[in-house]
């Protein structure tokens, strides 16, 4: 069981700080190192936004290597800041993504719009699943696994910001691809160590994977297209 448990810490914190280099490697060129790279100069709700995001995934990081270390006390009472911080990352990520579509952005070449639709619903989904673990955090297997999903579900941007020319030339649904890929290989080793698939991963990655088709069928209605109207003004 001591064996378990040590695979177990090492595979979240393995996947913690494999998300924490995807966000600073995926936004560096626009973002950490947005000097460097003479990229356009950010908005104030951007800059705010990006530090909120930074924050969440170090404070995410920190709560998985203080599980790896047994200091269950010091996690629970940072635990504390997470559930303060995450509703502030949900409302600024609505903010950005109206934002967006009010500025006309998008990747792919979706109408923008259409295009707002995965940002928020990123952020529907987030807190969804965070709340679903605020909920299971007396329950560490569930607790765990929900707060890793939901963690990983907000790096598609990144993904698709990454310097590799195939992700590029695919759009969203190649960072969609991967984002899905990077959950099936942590519930796939999860599931390979402890000989069954944790109903936590089943369900709450079968969510997220079931999410996307109903999303960008979702995104071309006339529905969506007017209360995204309406949001953008």
């Amino acid at each position: 069981m001591s064996d378990r448990l040590a695979v177990d810490r090492r595979l979240y914190l393995a996947a913690s700080a494999v998300v924490a280099l995807i966000m600073l490697v995926g936004f560096s060129r626009t973002y950490y190192l947005s000097s460097v790279f003479n990229a356009p100069p950010l908005s104030g709700l951007l800059h705010v936004h990006g530090f909120v995001m930074t924050l969440w995934f170090f404070v995410f990081l920190a709560q998985v290597g203080l599980v790896a270390r047994k200091r269950a006390d010091l996690h629970r009472r940072l635990g504390w800041i997470a559930v303060g911080l995450a509703p502030v990352v949900v409302v600024l990520g609505l903010l950005v993504a109206i934002a967006g579509g009010r500025e006309g952005h998008t990747v792919g070449g979706l109408p923008p719009l259409v295009f707002m639709m995965i940002p928020m619903s990123i952020m529907v989904i987030f807190a969804t699943l965070v709340a679903l673990a605020i909920r299971y955090r007396r329950q560490p297997a569930i607790h765990k696994r929900l707060m890793l999903i939901a963690s990983v579900n907000m790096i598609t941007p990144a993904i698709f910001r990454l310097p590799l020319k195939f992700i590029a030339a695919g759009g969203p649904k190649v960072a969609i691809g991967l984002t899905i890929a990077i959950l099936l290989a942590c519930a796939g080793y999860d599931t390979i160590r402890n000989r069954k698939l944790h109903p936590a991963f089943g369900w709450g990655i079968g969510l997220l994977i079931v999410s996307f088709p109903i999303r960008f069928a979702l995104a071309g209605t006339d529905g969506w297209l007017h209360f995204a109207a309406w949001l953008v003004g």
